[in-house]
C-alpha cells in the first residue's frame, strides 16, 4: 500500500509530475495538443502558486493565492474528464488515480482557503 503523504508541497509536486506523465502520454491531434498545452500549465501552476503563497506579503494575498491554486486545480479536473471521456489514454488506473489527488487537493485549499478567511476576519 503506498504511504500517503501529508505535506502539501510534496504533494502538489508529485501531483504535477503526475499531471506531465498524463500530458505526455495524449495522442498527437488537435485536441491532444491543446490539452496538452492547457493542462501542463493548469497542472503545474498549483505547486508553483503555493511556493508563492508560502511567501505572501498579507493575509488577503495568502487568500489571493490559494484561490489561484484551487482555480487551477479546477480548470485541470475539467481537461482531465475530458480526457477520460474521449478515452484518449491508455492509462486508465493513472487517470484514476490523478482524478482522485486532484479532488482531494481541491477539499483541502477549500478547506486551507475558508481557515484562511475566519481568521482574518477574527483580526
Amino acid at each position: 500500500m503506498e504511504q500517503r503523504k501529508y505535506d502539501l508541497e510534496d504533494r502538489l509536486i508529485e501531483y504535477a509530475s503526475k499531471i506531465s506523465d498524463i500530458v505526455d502520454t495524449l495522442p498527437n491531434t488537435r485536441l491532444g495538443n491543446y490539452l496538452a498545452g492547457q493542462m501542463i500549465r493548469s497542472g503545474t501552476s498549483p505547486a508553483l502558486n503555493y511556493g508563492e503563497a508560502q511567501s505572501a506579503e498579507s493575509q488577503a494575498d495568502f487568500i489571493h493565492k490559494m484561490k489561484v491554486c484551487l482555480k487551477e486545480l479546477r480548470e485541470t479536473f475539467i481537461g482531465l474528464k475530458l480526457v477520460k471521456r474521449k478515452t484518449m489514454v491508455d492509462k486508465s488506473n493513472l487517470l484514476e488515480n490523478i482524478m482522485i489527488e486532484n479532488n482531494e487537493l481541491i477539499s483541502i485549499f477549500v478547506t486551507s482557503i475558508k481557515t484562511a478567511k475566519n481568521n482574518k476576519n477574527r483580526i
